[in-house]
């Protein structure tokens, strides 16, 4: 019962995570598209997108989910 129960919520999380990094793509592009972004701006803004994708992976690896 606790795998199952584990396992429902590894998924959950997977869908947190996925949502975090769709929510750092848009905000990115969204901002991109509003104003030209300095070189600093850009770059926090693709950290912030490197760094959602790799919390994902590193979920996914290590818990075995699949989108």
């Amino acid at each position: 019962m606790h795998d199952f129960l584990a396992s429902g919520l590894s998924c959950l999380e997977r869908a947190r995570l996925a949502d975090e990094l769709g929510e750092a793509r848009t905000r990115g592009r969204n901002l991109s598209r509003l104003r030209r972004l300095t070189a600093p701006e850009r770059a926090a803004l693709d950290q912030r997108e490197r760094l959602a994708q790799a919390r994902l992976s590193d979920h996914d690896a290590e818990h075995g989910c699949q989108p």
